[in-house]
């Protein structure tokens, strides 16, 4: 694993620098690392569950307190299927305002998250009813809410020549393809985006890197990626590629989370060095 030291030498140049954002992925109540594409929202039976990297000890509280206490702010709490809002209430409770909420939200239930202290609602799988983009969905939830309010989670499925969108726990795709102009629509009604890589999500495998680069060129908002992050050098890699327009959250490989590619202490300072050189 690269040192931090040896990490942070390779920032010099003086523009932003892509951060680490944080998160809390909820599943039957408890904080947990899944592996993407494991996870079947669409099925009854309970029997087959995802793949499980990591099944926490210390509640959600916990999590969100540690983060507080580094003002690690941007980060996200995803709730995977129901029975997660008891859990993601309490962790903003813990830190209001400090973090993103996500899972389950729709135009009738955004603003109740926003009272209960969410920074911003994270939307998917409202925006596609029966798999198909409405942008009216899209317009109205941002006219409600406000667009500063709004994050859209692109959850994205690996195809040939490029990405599709993905939901429902990233079992059912989209007839949206990820492509700049989508990416461009979208960006109209909301102030942030999510990028979750479903192929590589969980592994520990290595980012997405050409996914990252195309986002690097086509974005225009503050913009998250998830999935596959392994060593803390993903962070530099990331801001390399992207020319530090693209944030990345760390999850299965973190300590924190038992993983032994990358300790939060660790990442918390080159994360400090990063938003320091950051214009």
């Amino acid at each position: 694993m690269a040192s931090s030291s040896s990490t942070l030498s390779t920032h010099t140049e003086k523009r932003r620098h892509s951060q680490f954002r944080p998160c809390i992925d909820l599943h039957q109540g408890v904080v947990k690392q899944i592996v993407g594409g494991t996870l079947d929202l669409t099925s009854e039976d309970k029997s087959k569950g995802p793949k499980e990297n990591f099944v926490a000890t210390n509640p959600p509280s916990y999590f969100a307190n540690l983060y507080k206490s580094h003002n690690l702010t941007g980060g996200h709490i995803i709730k995977l299927g129901p029975n997660n809002d008891e859990a993601a209430k309490e962790a903003l409770s813990t830190w209001s305002k400090g973090m993103q909420v996500g899972g389950g939200i729709n135009k009738d239930n955004a603003q109740e998250w926003l009272d209960l202290g969410a920074d911003k609602i994270i939307v998917t799988s409202y925006l596609f009813p029966g798999g198909k983009f409405d942008e009216s969905r899209l317009k109205r939830l941002s006219d409600n809410v406000g667009k500063e309010n709004l994050v859209v989670d692109i959850s994205c499925r690996k195809k040939e020549n490029g990405w599709i969108v993905a939901m429902n726990g990233w079992k059912t795709l989209t007839d949206m393809n990820v492509t700049q102009e989508s990416i461009q629509l979208i960006e109209q009604y909301c102030s942030e985006l999510l990028i979750h890589a479903a192929d590589v999500e969980g592994l520990c495998q290595g980012i997405d890197e050409e996914l990252v680069t195309r986002l690097g060129e086509w974005v225009n908002i503050p913009t998250t990626y998830a999935g596959g992050a392994k060593d803390i050098s993903d962070l530099k890699l990331v801001d390399t590629l992207s020319k530090g327009k693209i944030d990345l959250t760390f999850g299965s490989s973190l300590d924190i989370f038992g993983g032994k590619g990358v300790k939060f202490d660790e990442l918390v300072e080159v994360d400090r060095i990063a938003k320091e050189l950051s214009t």
